[in-house]
Formats: structure tokens, sequence, C-alpha cells
């Protein structure tokens, strides 16, 4: 393998890794902001208590998703020189304005949030958790401002051998970015939504704290199934967007070789990317790609064949990848609408099966982002930054194999020995449980009201 080959595995494994933390990040700090604001406003000690278990379980996973995001970074200037200098004046600035108002924000408040128990009012204290909430979504949206403008470049001019920005608004309001941080964050609240639901359907099957845990699986439902739902509306927008900037991308995630006006969706198919065709093509939905991708019946879709070979993403993972992510959504919309259905009810310790199915359905949201992952970033391969520069050229020139591989094998260590602290500690104090005694954090904090 040579550079380029080994500087990407390198990077979509550093990623791939970071992005297991970030989602339940995203959205856990909502659910934990929702809990400590209800205990706020009606000193209900239920809320409170929920509070402290699913934020030690946020900190746990905050903690290291940091850790993994720092490194990451640090590959812009290590393996991908070329690309930082060519596009760095509007890359780099997403980045930096995420590093010095986001992340400074969150850091600075969650600080609060850890130590200002029985220092400060709760009120106060269900401030510095929601401004955390806060700043770590939009942490995410100005990292993918900057991840929608490679998809979609705009407001730049190619001068002096590098894209230089000419309209800071334009790449701000990238429509492209907007969609990804949609759907991005909606996908994320899936996460945290079955992550809480798994967690309290193990302890309710155990009969264990069983008015904690429903009520957990009461907000975590809810939460999920608004979270389902607007996943799958920024899905059906994002997929008009690719189709308008990138027709190849759209292409590989169906399949389609020919352009066609009237282009349906096969529910079994398989690709045979040596002959350009496809093996099978079965139980077909008349017109439905057309309509979803141009929101027409007649709309025209191009075909692979129409782009240059070494201009076409690898079609079989990003079909794969998005049939996978596709059927997941739709059985967590399904398992949304059943959590909240029996939870409305009372009825979750009547239908144990179901509750043994949230349990093993806890890894399956982080598939899900992951498959949606592969196919925003390879769907966009050969290309770097979309129809500017190709991801060979990005690569640094100084760098040697030898070099990428010793990283390599670094990163996956050090990765390796993090994924199994987290896992450890995440299992160990779901499985243990809410502390029974909160009484010293409540006295003083009603003295602070």
């Amino acid at each position: 393998m040579d550079v380029v080959i080994l500087s990407r595995l390198q990077f979509a494994l550093t990623c791939a890794f970071h992005f297991i933390f970030v989602p339940l990040t995203l959205g856990l700090s909502v659910l934990v902001a929702t809990m400590e604001v209800k205990y706020a406003r009606t000193g209900n000690e239920l809320y409170l208590r929920m509070t402290k278990f699913w934020g030690k379980l946020f900190l746990i996973n905050f903690a290291l998703g940091v850790v993994t995001g720092i490194t990451m970074e640090f590959q812009f200037g290590m393996n991908w020189a070329e690309y930082s200098r060519y596009v760095g004046d509007i890359f780099g600035a997403p980045l930096a304005i995420e590093a010095t108002s986001s992340f400074f924000l969150e850091s600075v408040f969650i600080g609060v949030w850890v130590f200002g128990w029985n220092k400060i009012s709760r009120k106060a204290h269900a401030v510095s958790i929601c401004l955390v909430a806060f700043a770590t979504n939009l942490s995410g949206l100005w990292i993918l401002l900057a991840n929608g403008w490679m998809q979609h470049p705009v407001g730049y001019v190619l001068r002096n051998g590098r894209a230089e920005m000419v309209d800071f608004l334009a790449v701000t309001f990238n429509p492209n970015g907007w969609l990804k941080f949609a759907h991005q964050i909606s996908s994320a609240y899936v996460v945290a939504a079955f992550f809480v639901l798994g967690i309290s359907a193990w302890h309710l099957l155990r009969k264990n704290e069983t008015t904690f845990f429903k009520a957990s699986f009461k907000m975590a439902a809810l939460f999920g199934l608004v979270a389902v739902i607007l996943c799958g509306l920024t899905g059906d927008i994002s997929a008009v967007e690719v189709g308008k900037t990138q027709p190849a991308k759209l292409a590989a995630m169906e399949a389609l070789w020919d352009t066609q006006k009237n282009v349906g969706i096969s529910l079994l198919q398989l690709p045979d990317t040596d002959n350009e065709r496809n093996y099978i093509e079965l139980i077909k939905l008349p017109s439905l790609l057309s309509l979803l991708a141009t929101h027409s019946l007649d709309g025209e879709i191009k075909g692979l064949k129409d782009f240059p070979k070494d201009e076409r993403p690898p079609v079989m993972p990003v079909f794969l990848s998005f049939r996978l992510m596709i059927g997941l959504g739709m059985l967590f919309s399904l398992l949304a609408f059943l959590a909240v259905l029996l939870s409305r009810f009372d009825l979750l310790e009547q239908y144990p099966l179901f509750l043994k199915l949230l349990v093993f359905t806890i890894p399956l949201p982080y598939l899900a982002n992951q498959f949606g992952w592969i196919v925003a970033e390879m769907g966009r391969q050969p290309w770097i930054v979309y129809g500017i520069m190709k991801t060979a050229d990005g690569v640094s020139k100084s760098i040697t194999v030898g070099q990428v591989i010793g990283s390599l094998v670094g990163f996956v260590l050090l990765y390796g020995l993090l994924g199994a602290i987290d896992i450890y500690l995440l299992m160990k104090f779901a499985r243990k449980g809410p502390d029974s005694d909160v009484s010293s954090l409540i006295n003083p904090m009603k003295r602070r009201v």
C-alpha cells in the first residue's frame, strides 16, 4: 500500500473511532439537561437522581470523545499537509470558530456543572448543563459546516495556487452543511435515545429501580421517536441536495448505471461493478427514486456510466452502507413507536421480549451512523474537496510509508486501549444503577433555589 491508501485508512479509522463518542455526547447532553431542568422547576428528587446517573455516563463518554477528537486533528498537518495548504484558508475558519467559541463554552460550563453541586443554586446549575448541551451541538454545527464545504464548495476563488475564501456568509450558510448538521444531529439523538432505552430495559428486566427506569425510558422513547422522524425528513431533503450537487454519489447509492427518467427502487438488488450492471433487481417500486431525489415522478437521474471511471465513487461499499443505514432507520422507527406506546400505557413489564430486544439494539444506531458517514465520505471519492481537489493530491509530500504505518499502529493501540476503558466504565456504572442517597445534593441546593 502507498502513502495515500495508508493515510486514508488511518484517517478513516481515527474518524470512525472518534465518532463512536460524538453522537452519544450530542444526544445525552440534551437528555441530561432536560432532566435537570425538570428538577430545577419541580424539585422532584427523581429528576435529580436521573440527572446524576445519566450525567455520569455522559461525562465518561465526553472525556474520551475529547481525547480522540484532538489527536484526530493532528493528521491535517501530519498526513494531509497539501490539503491543508490548498484549502486551509476556508476549511480552517469553521474549525477555528468551533475551538474558540463552542469548545471553550462547553469546557468552561462542564466544569461549572461538575464542580458546582452544592455551590450554586439549582436553577443556575441547570443553566450550566443547558449551556453545555448548546455548546456541544453548536460545536457539531461548525465541524459539519466545514465538512459541508468539502462536499459542496462555495464562497471561494482559486488564486495563488490555492482556494481562498471570498464569501464567509456563503460558507456559513451552505445548504449542504446545514442539511448534514440537521441529519447528523437527529441521528445522534437516536443513538442517545436507544442508549437510554437499552440500559433502562436491562434494569426493568431485573426489576431494579422500576420507577426510576420507567421514567427514564418514557423520556427517551419520546425523544427517540421525534429524532427518528426528523432523521427521516432531513434524510429525504438531503437526497435531493445530493442529486443536485453530487450526482455520482446518488448513482452509487442506488447502483444506477444508466441515466434514466421515472427511476424506481429495487428492494432486492446486488451490483455487478465489473460489468457495470446489477446481478439482480427484484421487487421494484416504480418511480420512487425519481420522486425522492427530484420530488418528481418524471425526474431524471444520472447514471454512473455518465461519469469517467476515475471519477466514480466505489459503488459496492456506498451502495451497501446506504441500504443498511436505511434498513436500520426503519427498524428504529418501529421500535421507537412501540416504546412510546408501551411506556405511555405502562405495559413495559408485560413485554419482556421487547425489553430484551432493546438491550441488544444499543449498538445498532452507532452502526447506522457509521454507515451514513461511509456513504458521505466514500461517496465523495475520488475528491477530497468535490470537483476541486482529488484525495491523492491532498496527502503530504514529505511523509513516508514507514511513518504512516508507525503512526497508524500507534493510533490503533491507543484507541484500542481507550475503547476498552470506555466500554468497561460505561458497563460498570450502567449496571450499578443510580445512587439511592442524594440528600447531600438536595439540602444545600434548597437554600440556593
